[in-house]
């Protein structure tokens, strides 16, 4: 069994990392344990961060589409979506048009995790607003209750908006705040 550990929730560099070393040392996905944060005792291998891959000569295949659509699913929820993401990249290497089977199950599923966030991102989008802070000058804030966690995915967006606004957005999980040369 191999635990491979994230920093956060939408980690997309370390899972792709720890994905591409998986996929070199011909891990299986049922031999794999996502895991986020902390790193808890145990008796089995833990990937902190991704190992050097056991055959550097081993390419795997990956599409474009595959990358764009990952980076949103990590967005979502759903707590199986690192293994179902892994499962599907891994099944690629047998099956490069994978994505092109609609009545696939895993296929199913991320086009289904990937329209609820896109669902989600527009509606951020769409519906901020931003009021003005009393009490200080040209400085905006705005509330917004994500169902993903799409706050990071998002903020660049509001960065080309409004750039020439100090702002910053509110959630119930995380927050941005951009002054007009950094967005944190």
């Amino acid at each position: 069994m191999r635990i491979a550990r994230l920093e956060s929730e939408t980690d997309f560099e370390s899972w792709r990392g720890h994905a591409r070393a998986l996929l070199c040392d011909r891990v299986p996905p049922e031999d794999v344990t996502w895991q986020v944060g902390e790193a808890q005792d145990s008796l089995f291998a833990i990937l902190d961060s991704p190992a050097p891959p056991s055959d550097p000569d081993y390419k795997p295949r990956v599409s474009k589409r595959f990358l764009a659509d990952a980076k949103l699913a990590l967005c979502h929820r759903d707590e199986g979506r690192f293994a179902l993401l892994y499962r599907l990249i891994h099944r690629m290497q047998e099956t490069p048009d994978l994505l092109s089977n609609a009545v696939d199950d895993d296929v199913i599923r991320l086009a289904a995790l990937v329209k609820s966030v896109s669902r989600d991102r527009h509606k951020m989008r769409a519906f901020v607003r931003f009021r003005a802070v009393k009490g200080e000058n040209d400085a905006f804030v705005a509330w917004f209750e994500p169902e993903h966690r799409i706050v990071e995915e998002n903020a660049p967006f509001f960065v080309r908006r409004f750039a020439n606004m100090t702002w910053s957005i509110l959630t119930p999980e995380r927050s941005a705040h951009y002054d007009r040369r950094e967005l944190r």
